[in-house]
């Protein structure tokens, strides 16, 4: 089956900041047990904390949110992304790299010349496919290892994306017109 198109965008409203953080939940407390009741945290308070969905396009028209990432500065040109969910079935139309690519995207646009990100050991290598670079030794963070990357945002966006596979349908980042999911 091919992939379908894939949107991702901040969430809009109260109804889509709930679906972002049942996706977390699904993913990091009941799935990975990484956290034992809730994965919230101080960041998910501050209005400068950017939470995305990603949403795929089905075949009856509508949309279905598949993942989720949020991002946030640390200080001036440096951000933070973290808590990338990708929900079980989605996982294999790798919904994981739009969400990394926007998070990206838009920090680079908000000025930042450099984004962190704690990784899980298991995703390590899917972060340098998307050119994302390892910092200092791997260290446990909330309990498990895993490895500060970094990426240069001063780079231009086109130089840090890879072309889709053969077959494989491009991926947008902005709601394209007429055919985004609806905002709340």
């Amino acid at each position: 089956m091919p992939r379908p198109e894939i949107v991702c965008r901040p969430v809009a409203g109260a109804d889509e900041a709930a679906v972002h953080h049942r996706i977390r939940h699904e993913v990091f407390v009941l799935e990975q047990e990484v956290f034992a009741a809730s994965d919230l945290d101080a960041h998910d308070a501050y209005r400068s904390t950017i939470k995305v969905l990603a949403w795929t396009a089905s075949a009856g028209g509508g949309w279905e949110p598949g993942g989720a990432v949020r991002l946030y500065p640390l200080e001036p040109g440096i951000w933070q992304g973290d808590r990338l969910a990708v929900r079980a079935p989605f996982r294999a139309w790798n919904l994981g790299g739009p969400l990394v690519r926007f998070a990206i995207d838009t920090a680079a646009h908000l000025g930042g010349m450099e984004m962190v990100a704690h990784v899980q050991a298991a995703n390590v290598r899917f972060f340098e496919r998307l050119g994302w670079c390892r910092r200092g030794e791997p260290e446990l963070y909330v309990g498990l290892p895993h490895q500060l990357m970094a990426i240069d945002l001063t780079v231009p966006a086109e130089a840090r994306r890879r072309r889709p596979a053969p077959g494989r349908s491009p991926v947008a980042v902005t709601p394209a017109e007429g055919r985004s999911p609806a905002r709340s």
